[in-house]
């Protein structure tokens, strides 16, 4: 205030004495000097005379500050003069007043210059200093305070303390915004200033005890009136109205209270709001993360891998950023209330960042056992896909393989063969049986094959057995056959070789013949048997094979080509999320410059880590290749897709934490005036905060209340700056109640209606208690229960 004085006090010193300034200048100040001379008695007629000996000086002081100065000096000698009036000048420089080129001397010979300075210098610290309206003081607080007052008035708009009050209309708008029943604003027209000026400077001498400091032909004859005689005058109906003031005042406490309650009732709606939304969001997405009903094919399981990834790249990544300003709206709101004097926010029950975390880390766990699952069940799928096909070529291959031989085994050639026929059959029988006995393994390994499906539960079970048991049966019959035939080719051997006998001379004599026959019907017979068509096949299976073959070493190839690509990606963008953390944690302990500049700094570095994103999309794109070729392991990397998600998420979520910290570190400076200097202590005493003595444990109860262990900065800058906050309180508020009820212990509603804005007034209405005391009245209010509720000693 020294400073801002002494800048005053040389303003436009040099217009001091231009006429029309000096005219108004000493017509005002002497008529202020009077106002309160009078209260002892006396008065000034010469402003630069009036002061000379000091006497009247020191007079002046004391009546408008109600001290004792000391005993003057009564001689009439020049030195008893200057004594007098440096002993008023050491007095208004005791209150904190520089007084810049202002000596005593120069008051002694009447320096109209230096007396008006001087003058002026008392008015600022008497009278406009100590004017405090919404945190603005002195002569800003004064132009506010009438700039309030006079808002609602038409062709009145108060901007400085000259040019804005030459119509008069200002004057008269204070006027009537306190007295209504003294001024007749309606009737009073912007084209008559002198009138306006007049009627005003009337009424504030004649009604309010102002006495009259400006002439009106004076302002209105000059292009910019004086500023110091305006506010000076003006100063004086701030003065006049302090009962209203005070009324003011309390109403103005009240309000800021009532917003600050209104505020946090907002957030607190707004985050009960936003977790009731996150949990029901987690509430419905964990049974589908939890539903493990298989589908039928691979196809189908792919569909649902496709689900999943829509919901961890589309539908999850808001939510953990919901998640992430939920945290951050509740770490503020429970600032603010902290800076406002109010206890902490309890959320509803279930509603606790504590159970959103414990939510959440279900729904995690819940996401984790999904993708596992899911890529399980693709790679059984996978096998019953492949043991399905095993199924398919074998049985296949034994259908060909048996095809006709039911029809060949009940054929009953025999019975018209001769016995070298029937011996042929009887060889051709055997090999057959060998052939037979050969088959047998592939049968047991088509059923063994089917029980596997079964016991995996493979969609088409029932069709797999259904054949298997179709083959089974067959095989059964062609067993029962190959063992009837051979009965009936031995039966028939033995009956042809008894007629063999009987023809055994033919025979001998036919023998060249016979055996000519026997050995062409051998040959027929022997190339019947070959398995000619059964050679062929497998010339035609072997490249076929050979192209499978190639085909799995194509896949193989392009496998270990994504595992390399995810794997080189993967591994710079791990370290890098690490990396970002670790630099993250040391600006959270190194924070240097102001809190502004740190952060600027950080919203800087959190745009660089979105920026990454990228990257991010880049690893999830192969990370999709990977799932979509059923590739399950990868050597080359550390790093899962799981792994670099949750360092991701993690990474975001630190980063706008530690931006949190710092906005509400300012809110907390600018609430609790704490300096740069004084933060940047605090954060010196934090980082090197450790365990003492009972002094120590004393203030760990105060910033750790629930013995986590855990303090935050935070909670460290509320504990070393709480003594010092002025804050409202609740008896304050009650106190402020009392003025706007006129000292009673009730209120009603009209008066909250005539003192506060519409909403705050309906506020209060709306929430406060029917008053019970002895002097009730219908439609008293009980502001006491309602200020204390505001703090929390109570419920609202």
């Amino acid at each position: 205030m020294g400073d801002y004085m002494a800048q005053e006090d040389d303003w436009d010193r040099d217009l001091l004495l231009d006429p029309a300034w000096e005219k108004q200048q000493r017509k005002t100040f002497t008529a202020w000097c009077n106002s309160h001379l009078r209260k002892a008695g006396t008065q000034i007629e010469n402003i630069d005379e009036d002061f000379r000996d000091g006497l009247k000086l020191m007079l002046l002081l004391e009546v408008i500050s109600g001290e004792r100065l000391p005993k003057p000096e009564r001689g009439k000698m020049r030195v008893h003069k200057i004594n007098n009036v440096n002993k008023a000048l050491d007095f208004i420089a005791s209150k904190g007043v520089k007084l810049v080129s202002i000596g005593a001397e120069e008051i002694v010979d009447g320096n109209a210059k230096m007396t008006l300075g001087m003058i002026w210098t008392i008015i600022l610290r008497f009278a406009i200093q100590d004017i405090s309206v919404e945190e603005t003081s002195a002569k800003e607080g004064l132009l506010l305070w009438c700039q309030r007052k006079t808002a609602p008035y038409k062709n009145v708009n108060v901007q400085n303390f000259h040019i804005s009050w030459k119509d008069g209309l200002a004057f008269n708008a204070l006027i009537h915004r306190h007295r209504p029943e003294l001024i007749e604003y309606d009737k009073l027209r912007k084209d008559d200033p002198v009138t306006n000026l007049n009627n005003a400077f009337e009424v504030a001498e004649k009604y309010l005890d102002i006495p009259k400091m400006l002439d009106a032909e004076d302002i209105v004859g000059t292009l910019r009136p004086d500023e110091k005689a305006i506010m000076t005058y003006v100063s004086c109906f701030y003065h006049a109205f302090s009962g209203a003031q005070k009324a003011e005042t309390a109403a103005n406490r009240i309000c800021k209270v009532l917003a600050v309650n209104q505020e946090n009732e907002h957030l607190m709606e707004d985050y009960e709001r936003l977790a009731s939304d996150l949990l029901e969001w987690i509430r419905r997405t964990i049974p589908w993360l939890e539903d493990r009903v298989p589908q039928k094919t691979i196809q189908e399981m792919q569909q649902k891998l496709e689900d999943f990834r829509d919901y961890r790249r589309v539908h999850k990544p808001p939510k953990v950023q919901e998640k992430c300003q939920l945290e951050i709206n509740f770490n503020t709101l429970q600032t603010k209330l902290r800076l406002s004097n109010r206890p902490a926010f309890m959320p509803s029950e279930g509603k606790m960042v504590s159970d959103i975390n414990n939510g959440w880390q279900h729904l995690e766990q819940a996401e984790k056992g999904y993708e596992e699952w899911l890529l399980n069940e693709i790679r059984r799928l996978e096998r019953l896909d492949h043991l399905a096909e095993k199924f398919r070529q074998k049985a296949s291959i034994h259908e060909a393989w048996t095809d006709g031989k039911e029809a060949m085994l009940k054929h009953r050639d025999y019975e018209t063969a001769t016995l070298s026929d029937i011996k042929a059959l009887i060889r051709k029988h055997e090999a057959f049986e060998s052939d037979l006995a050969a088959h047998q393994d592939r049968v047991e390994q088509i059923a063994a094959i089917a029980q596997e499906l079964n016991e995996l539960d493979y969609y088409d079970s029932h069709n797999v057995n259904t054949r298997c048991q179709k083959i089974c049966d067959q095989w059964d019959a062609l067993g029962s056959l190959t063992h009837s035939r051979r009965e009936a080719l031995e039966k028939t051997e033995k009956q042809l070789e008894t007629i063999d006998q009987l023809h055994l001379e033919y025979a001998k004599r036919a023998a060249p013949f016979n055996n000519w026959m026997e050995s062409a019907m051998e040959d027929l017979q022997d190339m019947f048997i070959v398995h000619t068509i059964e050679e062929i096949e497998v010339q035609q299976l072997v490249p076929k094979r050979d192209h499978a073959l190639l085909e799995e070493q194509r896949k193989q190839q392009s496998n270990e080509h994504l595992r390399r690509q995810f794997a080189s990606q993967a591994n710079i963008v791990g370290p890098w999320i690490q990396t970002k953390m670790e630099e993250i944690g040391r600006i959270s302990i190194e924070m240097n410059g102001t809190l502004e500049d740190q952060l600027s700094h950080l919203k800087q570095y959190e745009r660089s880590i979105v920026d990454y994103k990228p990257n991010l999309d880049l690893l999830e794109q192969q990370h999709q290749l990977i799932q979509e070729a059923l590739i399950f392991d990868n050597k080359h990397t550390n790093y899962t897709m799981e792994h670099i998600r949750v360092g991701w998420e993690q990474l975001l979520t630190t980063i706008a934490r530690t931006i949190n910290e710092v906005e509400n570190q300012i809110l907390t400076r600018d609430a609790k005036g704490i300096s740069q200097e004084q933060m940047q202590e605090f954060r010196a005493s934090f980082n090197h905060f450790d365990k003492g003595d009972a002094e120590f444990n004393r203030i760990m109860s105060v910033v750790d209340p629930n013995h986590s262990g855990l303090v935050t900065f935070q909670a460290f800058i509320d504990f070393m700056s709480r003594e010092t906050t002025d804050t409202d309180t609740a008896d304050q508020v009650i106190a402020s109640f009392k003025v706007l009820a006129g000292d009673k212990n009730f209120i009603t509603a009209e008066e909250l209606r005539r003192e506060l804005p519409p909403d705050q007034a309906e506020y209060c209405i709306a929430r406060m208690a029917p008053y019970q005391g002895p002097d009730a009245v219908p439609g008293a209010l009980d502001y006491k229960s309602f200020s204390t509720a505001l703090y929390g000693e109570s419920d609202l």
